[in-house]
Parts: C-alpha cells; structure tokens; sequence
C-alpha cells in the first residue's frame, strides 16, 4: 500500500534524527499549508501558494516573525526532503510578520531564592541547576548520568539549540545533591533492569553504533520520569527524562506561591543567570560561551536589560 505523504514526511525526519517536538512541529504546519488551499497536493503547489500561506499567518493570524519562519523551515522541508523540489532557490517574498524587539524579563537574586523555596525534590534540583548552569529546559532535561563530571566539576551539554556542544562550571552548592541524584538513577535503573526494562532511547546512529549502550546506567537520564512508558515512535517501554509540561507546571504554581507577577517560564532562569553573571562583571564573550549562544549579538540583549536597571538609579524629579 502506497504512504501517504505525511507518514512519508515523519519518515525523513525520522531519518534526520530531528527532535520529537520537531516532527509534531514541522508535520503541524504542512497539514495547515495543505488545508488552506483546500487540500490540493503539495506538488500541484508552489512558490505563489507559499508565499500565499505565509502571509495569511502575518496578515490574518498576527503570528510572531519565529512562528512563521518556523512554518517556512516546515514547508521549505517537505519540498526539499520529501518532493525533491528546491524552494530555497526561489526566492519567496511573503509578508513578514512585524518582528517586536523585547527586552526578557528576569529575576532579581532574591526572587530566584524565593521560587526555589517553593520547590520541592527534583524540581527544586533541576531548577536550582538550570538557573546555576543557564540551561534552557531541554538541555536540563536531556542531561545524561555521563554528563556530570564530579572529577573535574563540569557538566556537559551535548546535541543543544545552537548545535554546539559545550562545558560548565558545576555548581559546588549543587555537587553532593547532584551525586546522590545519580546514587537515585542507578537504584532505579536496577529495579528497571530487574523488571525486563531498562534500556534508554538512544540517537539511531549512537543505538546502531554502541547497541548495549541504552542499558548502560551512564546513558540513563539524570531527571527520570515516574513511570515506564512506551516511546511513541518505536513502541519500546521505557523510562524516559522528566515531561516537560510538568516541570512547567511546578515552575508557575512555585512562583504564585512566591507571590511573583513577572511571567516567570523555564527559560527566565536563564536569562536571569546572565543577566547576574554580566551584573557581577563577567565579560559578554564569557557569558557567550556558557550560553552557547552562535553570535555574540544574541548575548547583546543582555547588555540591554542592565542598562534598563541602570536607568532605575536615576531618580523621578518627584524624588528631588
């Protein structure tokens, strides 16, 4: 039986090795590129009909300028990967969404502690490293046992955004919890090895290359989920890292606990860590390199929100 063109298309990017919230993502917007125009073949289609649909998301659906070159990269990718059509070449011109430049907000010191104080257990653990290490949610979540150099205090962050693997400092108020973590994981892994589970999911190429390593305890997730569950594309029971939603969800109830009205996500943590590493004199090349950041112009907006403090210091003339 002939597939069709949407399994056809999670086939690629399966074979790409991209992330699961990328084939939701990218299978997403071509189901939306095809209804718009009334569910005619992709191939039927072309540089008119996209320019078409992506201006409809600016004009009419207001989205943000990422949302769209998101839903671009998605089309770009089923006529390049899966049609054997180059579209890069064509020079498309849809209406850009406005792109609004927004300082981030970020947390003083004090109300980091105050989140964290509201934490509990694991969560309280991994947040504390995200705003000690400037993780973004993922890379926390998909840190390995391996990861964490007690020898050497380093934590490693492999396959992050930026596609560049990179080293940081390990907190030293976060070492002994952090051994006993891993001291958590390896009594878990037994029990799942015990039990006829315990294998990890592996990147096809590491799992084609290294096929023990997904029962080794090094490849264990070093945030594991509660339960075992079956892994969506290949069906395998297995315990997989902590869901991010959940993590999102303690985030945001710890920080009504707090009594905090900035929008407090995951990724505030982050930008709050450079923000005091810049605060406490760290050159911006530095903070770059922790942050993983591709050009140092993206860590430039941190500059910016200092300045935004600074301007605090200058006192309302109905202050004088």
């Amino acid at each position: 039986m002939k597939k069709k063109l949407l399994d056809i298309t999670r086939d690629k990017i399966r074979l790409k090795h991209y992330s699961m919230k990328t084939e939701q993502s990218y299978v997403g917007w071509i189901k939306q590129y095809i209804f718009f125009h009334n569910k005619r073949h992709p191939i039927e289609m072309g540089k008119s009909e996209i320019e078409q649909f992506l201006t409809h998301l600016a004009v009419n659906r207001k989205v943000s300028p990422t949302t769209q070159n998101q839903a671009f990269y998605a089309i770009v990718f089923l006529y390049g990967e899966v049609l054997g059509v180059d579209m890069k070449s064509q020079n498309i011109q849809a209406l850009r969404a406005q792109e609004r430049k927004h300082i981030p907000a970020v947390l003083t010191k004090e109300e980091v502690a105050l989140i964290l104080a509201n934490l509990n257990g694991i969560y309280e653990l991994m947040v504390s490293l995200m705003y000690g290490c400037g993780l973004r949610m993922q890379e926390a979540l998909n840190l390995r046992v391996k990861d964490i150099d007690f020898g050497f205090d380093k934590i490693y962050v492999f396959n992050s955004k930026s596609m560049t693997d990179r080293t940081l400092p390990l907190p030293q108020k976060l070492k002994e919890r952090l051994k006993r973590q891993v001291e958590k994981v390896e009594q878990l892994h037994r029990g799942d090895s015990e039990a006829g589970y315990g294998s990890v999911y592996l990147p096809h190429a590491l799992e084609k290359k290294f096929p023990k390593a997904k029962y080794e305890t090094k490849w264990q997730y070093l945030f594991p989920a509660r339960n075992i569950a079956n892994d969506p594309r290949s069906g395998v029971a297995r315990r997989h890292h902590l869901h991010a939603q959940t993590l999102g969800r303690a985030i945001k109830v710890a920080a009504q606990k707090a009594n905090i009205h900035k929008r407090v996500t995951s990724h505030i943590f982050r930008h709050s860590y450079a923000t005091h590493l810049l605060q406490a004199g760290i050159d911006l090349r530095s903070i770059q390199e922790l942050l993983g950041h591709k050009s140092v112009e993206t860590t430039m907006i941190y500059t910016h929100i200092v300045a935004e403090m600074n301007k605090g210091r200058v006192a309302s003339p109905l202050d004088m």
